[in-house]
């Protein structure tokens, strides 16, 4: 069970957003999952931000994505 635990910081600067958009994804529940590690304390899964970059991709900006019809 030896997962990469990325900070709020370590995720954004992987996803190229700033920390603040994330915890708003993270409010909405529109972000990649992630491990609360204590009562203010959030992590991300390396593996987690991997799976929610390919839940985004898109072949046209038409494209409503997976499971939208």
């Amino acid at each position: 069970m030896a997962q990469t635990l990325l900070t709020t910081a370590e995720a954004a600067k992987e996803l190229n957003v700033s920390q603040r958009t994330l915890e708003t994804l993270r409010y909405r529940g529109d972000g990649p999952r992630f491990v609360r590690v204590g009562r203010r304390t959030v992590r991300y899964p390396a593996d987690e931000l991997d799976r929610y970059v390919q839940t985004r991709l898109r072949r046209s900006t038409s494209d409503p994505g997976p499971g939208i019809a």
